[in-house]
């Protein structure tokens, strides 16, 4: 099989189901945003030690394929994708997560930011990227039909991956960087 088709040439995909749509088009941008942050978790599980951690980006990114297949379909096919879609069990477990992410550290006394140890700040940055491609599917269900389970999930999602970058602090005993504003001049 080629690996390419030349079908995309003139700025128009795919979806699955058959419809055809501007590579531009919400959808697209939406689950172009959600295999982005699929590919950064790969990338900070390339530079992980913690193979518990990277178990756990691992099965994330399962997930994130699932529900960028689901957003890469026709709204009405997405029910026969042969996968079991997100649901409320994921969003549940990330709950549970980030609850025992959380029995370790400190509760917070300020705005935290991106960095400490450079594992924390590529959890930060796929935390940020998360947020982003949330905003995508938020526009694209303004105008097309999407699965509140899609929204909850990525929402609950950067919340993990921001609990994941302050425990990766934790664990290098570094301190997470407060946010500590600026002094009115007068």
């Amino acid at each position: 099989m080629k690996i390419y088709t030349k079908t995309g040439d003139a700025g128009q995909t795919g979806l699955f189901g058959g419809t055809r749509v501007s590579k531009a088009s919400e959808r697209v941008a939406s689950y172009g945003d959600v295999d982005e942050l699929n590919s950064l978790l790969g990338v900070i599980c390339a530079h992980e030690t913690d193979t518990e951690l990277c178990a756990q980006l691992q099965r994330i990114q399962g997930e994130l394929f699932t529900l960028g297949a689901e957003l890469a379909s026709t709204p009405d096919k997405a029910v026969n994708l042969g996968v079991d879609r997100l649901d409320d069990r994921d969003i549940e477990r990330f709950e549970h997560e980030i609850d025992a992410l959380e029995r370790d550290l400190a509760p917070l006394k300020s705005f935290v930011l991106p960095g400490g140890h450079s594992q924390a700040a590529r959890l930060h940055l796929a935390r940020t990227t998360c947020r982003r491609a949330e905003r995508g599917v938020v526009a694209l269900a303004a105008s097309e039909p999407v699965r509140p389970e899609i929204l909850r999930y990525l929402n609950r999602l950067s919340d993990l991956l921001f609990v994941m970058a302050r425990h990766a602090n934790f664990r290098a005993k570094v301190d997470d960087v407060p946010w500590l504003g600026r002094k009115a001049k007068g």
